[in-house]
């Protein structure tokens, strides 16, 4: 295994030796790493002296550890131009050819590449940071816990991981630098949002619940990875000339992956439907297990947090009876524009997941669709512990619309899965354009035929017939 990482190290120094060389990339990664550290170093002495005033230390104890971070993550963002210019920098220079020319194998350039554009950004972030810790010693204003450290090396490096693998992704897809950095905002912002959530977790010192952030950004950058060494094509990388964005190709691919072979409605639905549906059989299989997984995450949840009987007062759900249908039908309950509003809202919800799930290789997509029966889980756990059966609460519930529903989740969920799929794994003979735009067609087609139809039914059901099923399950009569 060293022997068949050596020529990939071999690049790692190359391209270390060339940033090296250029100013422009070291001088503001020096004043990030000098000047910024100790501005945060000033803002902390300020903020300690003000609050320190009023007798609230908790709050700048809190405060700092939060600077920490910061001083950590600006390096990485403005270090990651050496990223983005990787492959795309070469192909614009033209220098790209007799590195593409070499005997390494496409994984051993692409790995080569990563590890040069990681090694010099990790490397000011923590530089940054121990510039920052020495000021605040120094002055005798904080000393963090040796975990702490720990736990802050390794989110910088899990950051630092993710955001480069993503820029070396986007640089190899594109021809040109400029391309590129317009490119990275799609890799800032997210990580930018995920740096404010770590935040209000740091500020409210919830420091365990950070690791999962680690353990989650570790995987994240496994399948970065797995997906730019996937899609690595040095034939494509040559021969592409220019990027632009051609609609009316995009159209025809997806007009023929829509309408498949079929010439007529019927045929559409005879062969491409069923088609369809054996290409979605096994991110179908996983979808079911992930639902009854994020059912029994639900349920566990509630001894977990230790919630009481009488928390929530569900105890009263066993005093539902017939007076309560007119309360249902001020919700909109038992008229027609009450399954529309139904029908809208979970078409909605499918068409935010599929939006959330193209932007993060399906994660939040699945999480949105399982989040519902997780929470109807939560519930019934709660209420087995004011004696309500949890099986006849979650039927109550989800019966008799979910004969409907559940199957409609699974196979959006299955359509969101294969996006992200096709993205991790080139199809032979397409380009990732091309393979993601049959991903689509096979989205678009399985929600009209299939999905569409069956929350329609299930919101018939949900409006005119469940509200009875939940009195007769659960009420006194």
């Amino acid at each position: 295994m060293l022997a068949k990482l050596r020529p990939a190290w071999i690049i790692t120094k190359r391209e270390l030796k060339d940033q090296l060389r250029d100013w422009r990339i070291l001088l503001p990664i020096a004043i990030l790493t000098l000047f910024f550290p100790g501005l945060m170093n000033y803002t902390a002495n300020r903020i300690i002296g003000f609050v320190e005033q009023y007798g609230a230390s908790l709050i700048a104890e809190r405060f700092i550890p939060f600077l920490l971070m910061i001083v950590s993550f600006f390096p990485i963002t403005v270090s990651l131009a050496i990223a983005l210019e990787s492959f795309s920098g070469e192909t614009e220079r033209r220098s790209i050819e007799p590195l593409l020319g070499s005997p390494l194998a496409d994984w051993q350039l692409y790995l080569g590449k990563l590890l040069a554009s990681l090694i010099l950004p990790l490397g000011a972030s923590y530089l940054g940071m121990t510039v920052y810790l020495w000021g605040l010693m120094r002055d005798g204003r904080w000393a963090p816990e040796f975990s702490f450290l720990v736990l802050i090396a390794c989110l910088a490096a899990v950051q630092a991981l993710v955001m480069v693998s993503g820029a070396v992704v986007v640089s190899t897809q594109t021809t040109s630098v400029r391309a590129a950095n317009l490119l990275s905002s799609f890799i800032v912002v997210p990580m930018a949002l995920l740096l404010q959530g770590e935040a209000v977790i740091m500020l409210w010192a919830e420091y365990d619940v950070l690791w999962w952030f680690v353990a989650g950004q570790v995987m994240l950058a496994a399948v970065l990875i797995r997906m730019g060494i996937a899609h690595f094509n040095r034939e494509e990388l040559l021969g592409r000339e220019i990027d632009m964005i051609n609609f009316r190709w995009m159209g025809l691919v997806f007009w023929r992956a829509l309408r498949g072979q079929a010439h007529t409605l019927r045929e559409w639905f005879a062969r491409e439907l069923p088609l369809t549906l054996r290409r979605l059989a096994l991110p179908s299989a996983w979808m079911t297990l992930l639902l009854i997984a994020g059912m029994s995450i639900g349920m566990a949840a509630v001894k977990a947090m230790g919630i009481q009987p009488d928390a929530l007062n569900l105890s009263e759900v066993s005093q539902l009876n017939e007076s309560l249908l007119d309360d249902f039908r001020q919700f909109g309950f038992f008229t027609v524009g009450g399954v529309a509003t139904i029908w809208w809202h979970n078409l909605r919800a499918v068409a935010i997941a599929t939006l959330a799930g193209i932007f993060t290789f399906s994660v939040l997509g699945v999480i949105f669709l399982v989040l519902p029966l997780s929470l109807i889980s939560f519930l019934a756990g709660a209420a087995s512990l004011g004696g309500i059966d949890p099986v006849t609460f979650i039927l109550a519930f989800t019966m008799p619309h979910g004969i409907f529903e559940v199957p409609a989740m699974i196979l959006s969920g299955a359509a969101i899965l294969r996006m992200g799929a096709t993205l991790l794994t080139p199809a032979k003979g397409e380009t990732i354009g091309e393979a993601f735009i049959r991903a689509i067609a096979d989205w678009v087609r399985i929600i009209l035929a299939v999905v569409a139809p069956l929350f329609l039914l299930a919101s018939i059901l949900e409006v005119y017939f469940s509200p009875h099923v939940a009195i007769l399950l659960l009420g006194g009569g």
